[in-house]
């Protein structure tokens, strides 16, 4: 059913939505997605960090013992 839209109907879609909301209410709500995806981008960014930061903690010295002394 989708793929029968094409350009005229998407056009059609995007000014009865830009005549119901109006064009202040429709820039708030991209702020809003905006800062959504900003935030999200920083979550998943901070999460890897420490994963990898508890990682490195639990990775394992298996050097042995007479090597240590040598460095």
């Amino acid at each position: 059913m989708l793929n029968n839209i094409g350009l005229p109907g998407i056009l059609l879609i995007a000014v009865v939505v830009l005549v119901l909301f109006g064009r202040g209410k429709i820039s708030s709500l991209m702020g809003e997605v905006g800062k959504g995806i900003t935030s999200f981008k920083k979550g998943i960014k901070e999460g890897s960090e420490e994963i990898e930061q508890d990682a490195s903690e639990l990775a394992k010295d298996i050097t042995p013992e007479s090597d240590k002394d040598k460095a």
